[in-house]
């Protein structure tokens, strides 16, 4: 017992320091909407949020990689942190919306590198013994600030002003500075700046390099590039999906607010006993199912709320596609962190990010007006059989026997 605590000493802290940040988010993106729209009353203002920070995801992940694998993780993670938390305590001190935009766009960038540098410092911290079981732990987390953070948020905006909100986000993520201090240095000889100079190189040199050496491992490694790319396919189709969500439940189902409302809730307690259920059974589950398994159950649960005609039929949808998104996200993350090899892993996670965020752009513009020119039933119901097809097929590419070895979850001896 003793040993066990000992070597989940570490993990148990980054968790925590992962939950906060997790549910001060979600505090944050509900806060940071009613203050745009108090402020302008306009609802293109607040459409122009989600336009900007994709935008600065797509600005970010552009070249984020390369500094991100040159940085000491740890203190990359502590300033990333501290600036979001200072950025976000001067955010409610504008009434411009030009600046809030610019604020939000950097907030967003610091964002869209702390992700990577967050997997990436996790894969050196985490034994591989440890990963599948961390990251059910992570999933649980995720699904618990899902359902926290705007019951948080709404509480505060009944005591007080969106603005509390934000400031308590901006608590969390120093709390979470503070916490990531105390977390081991896993990269001891590097210190706060880069970890591999290029002698006489100029940083256009370095960014072709860089695009070189993703796109060479890429090539080299196809069988798991291949099941990144099937996995981030249906990633895109359910963000577009998601993206006409409240205009299908509300317009084509003719549901009420305070149903969608209910819906949502389903939603959120699938994503919870999904949760809870994988943390339970992940140990006995391997790896290429928690995938395969995951994304065809999401996928089922797209169609099934895509196709439905009642209110009943469209709450088990929401169930089942919350349930096994928790399975789907452990699995790939296992899978990416036993896979991807640290040392390249934010280039890698970065530069396919970039494309991904692009195709979201693309797809959710797409759906947009083909819903306004033929309907939106058509649309949401044929990206949920092409998500159906990608994970078919992801489930055929992860069950192969020879590839057994990828999705082990023990140290090769």
């Amino acid at each position: 017992m003793k040993k066990s605590l000992k070597s989940w000493r570490y993990p148990i802290i980054l968790l925590s320091s992962i939950g906060i940040s997790s549910i001060g988010e979600w505090i944050y993106f509900i806060a940071l909407n009613l203050t745009v729209l108090n402020l302008t009353e306009s609802a293109l203002a607040v459409s122009g949020l989600y336009i900007v920070r994709a935008l600065s995801t797509l600005f970010t992940n552009f070249w984020s990689g390369s500094l991100i694998d040159r940085f000491n993780k740890k203190h990359l993670m502590i300033l990333l942190n501290l600036c979001r938390s200072i950025l976000i305590v001067a955010l409610p001190s504008f009434s411009s919306i030009g600046w809030i935009y610019i604020l939000v766009f950097i907030i967003t960038a610091t964002s869209s590198m702390y992700h990577p540098t967050s997997i990436t410092y996790i894969t050196k911290l985490i034994p591989i013994e440890q990963r599948k079981r961390f990251n059910s732990l992570r999933s649980l987390l995720d699904s618990g600030a899902f359902l926290t953070g705007p019951a948080i948020a709404g509480f505060l905006f009944t005591i007080g002003t969106p603005n509390m909100a934000i400031y308590l986000n901006a608590i969390a993520l120093f709390l979470s500075a503070c916490i990531t201090i105390k977390m081991p240095d896993v990269e001891g000889h590097v210190q706060l700046g880069f970890a591999h100079r290029t002698e006489n190189a100029t940083l256009y040199k370095i960014w072709l390099h860089d695009w070189k050496l993703v796109i060479h491992f890429s090539l080299k490694n196809a069988y798991v590039m291949a099941v990144y790319l099937l996995f981030s396919a249906t990633i895109v189709l359910m963000t577009a999906t998601d993206s006409l969500e409240a205009a299908f439940a509300t317009q084509v189902l003719a549901l009420s607010e305070g149903e969608y409302g209910v819906l949502v809730s389903i939603a959120g307690v699938g994503v919870l006993i999904g949760s809870l259920t994988n943390s339970a059974f992940v140990e006995k589950t391997s790896t290429a199912w928690l995938i395969g398994m995951g994304s065809i159950m999401t996928a089922f649960g797209y169609l099934l709320f895509t196709s439905s005609y009642t209110f009943f039929m469209a709450a088990l949808g929401c169930f089942l596609l919350s349930f096994a998104t928790a399975f789907a996200n452990t699995g790939f993350y296992t899978f990416y962190q036993n896979n991807i090899p640290a040392e390249s892993m934010g280039r890698i996670g970065s530069i396919y990010g970039f494309f991904e965020a692009l195709f979201i752009i693309i797809l959710t513009a797409a759906f947009g007006m083909t819903a306004e020119f033929i309907s939106i039933r058509f649309v949401i119901v044929s990206a949920s059989f092409v998500m159906v097809m990608v994970a078919f097929i992801l489930f055929i590419l992860t069950i192969r026997p020879s590839k057994a070895t990828l999705y082990q979850s023990t140290s090769p001896r």
